[in-house]
């Protein structure tokens, strides 16, 4: 199977918003951000957000610290592989996923990457919800590795950060999409999210034919949140064409894409749009390894996913499903590398 080359399309299609506004309270600065989100969530499914508040220390201490441990050698890494079939957590070795299983071609390579998952840390178990059957199943202890100080804290803040920055998109979601500004609150109050550090070592030696850093795919919830570097080889997304470009990497930005879930509750009015992370050209290979930090914001499992009322058109297009039903799915598929 041949893959396309690095990039077949120049320029970045995705634009850049600044959400800043949005924290001064003010209602008409609010829907000002919103529209603009709309726009980009109706044409390409992706932006890139500025003005977002995030401590840029706290992004870089997390950076320096997740390319610590995936300096370890491979053995000690392997002790933080996770211990259970059902769930993300821990080391997730080279080559052990492939995401374009999830969109049917089950005869690509698997991916060359290497990941580290954590989801929840705090969990509330005396409340129901978490100690229920269900939630055991989904909440799983986290796996930290003793080897590296401090990862693990920052690794918590982190996640406590992109659980705000989240909220705070899915309220400007709502806006944009003629609800009331807390109409997701209730259905990501308690997130299952995965924060997975994601390491593409460098590519000395070429891969094989159709391997890629990441396949094609779509993401599975409601949004992603994805700080990553600006080195060869990189995220690119799919246009209608067919051809794929690449998306530009800006200091203290992050890239936001909606997932399937989203798609879903609007009935298609946004995209959720195919996207890879590509080889980098052969003469850059020995000196581009990337790392990424993505925050895979997925909704409460039980949250229950149908067309929105102000996207209903001439009707849904989708059956309801539940955030929980639909996320195992996409993650058994994923799962079946040989």
């Amino acid at each position: 199977m041949s893959v396309d080359p690095p990039s077949t399309k120049p320029g970045s299609p995705v634009p850049v918003i600044d959400i800043s506004p949005y924290y001064s309270g003010d209602a008409e600065a609010k829907h000002r951000v919103a529209a603009q989100i709309d726009e980009a969530c109706r044409t390409i499914g992706f932006l890139v957000i500025s003005g977002h508040g995030v401590d840029p220390a706290l992004i870089d201490r997390l950076d320096q610290l997740s390319c610590a441990f995936f300096d370890l050698p491979l053995e000690t890494k392997l002790k933080y592989a996770s211990p259970y079939e059902t769930a993300y957590r821990g080391y997730t070795a080279l080559e052990r996923t492939a995401l374009a299983y999830t969109i049917g071609e089950e005869g690509t390579p698997p991916d060359f990457r290497e990941i580290f998952t954590v989801n929840r840390h705090r969990i509330d178990w005396t409340n129901p919800y978490f100690s229920s059957e269900a939630g055991r199943a989904i909440f799983l202890p986290n796996v930290y590795p003793s080897e590296i100080a401090g990862l693990r804290e920052a690794l918590e803040n982190y996640y406590d950060a992109m659980t705000g920055l989240a909220t705070t998109l899915m309220r400007l979601f709502a806006l944009a999409l003629g609800l009331d500004e807390h109409w997701f609150d209730d259905k990501i109050d308690k997130h299952m999210t995965n924060l997975s550090l994601s390491n593409y070592p460098d590519q000395p030696d070429e891969l094989r034919e159709g391997q890629l850093r990441a396949g094609p795919h779509t993401d599975y919830g409601s949004i992603t949140i994805l700080k990553t570097e600006d080195k060869p080889g990189g995220l690119e997304v799919q246009a209608t064409d067919g051809s794929w470009a690449p998306v530009q990497i800006i200091p203290d930005a992050f890239i936001i894409n909606i997932g399937d879930l989203m798609a879903q509750w609007t009935n298609d009015r946004w995209v959720s749009t195919m996207h890879r992370v590509a080889n980098p050209a052969r003469d850059l290979a020995g000196s581009s390894r990337r790392q990424s930090l993505i925050f895979f914001h997925q909704p409460n499992y039980d949250a229950l996913v149908e067309c929105i009322p102000s996207c209903i058109g001439t009707g849904a297009k989708y059956p309801p499903i539940t955030s929980g039903e639909h996320l195992a799915r996409k993650i058994g598929q994923m799962n079946a590398v040989d």
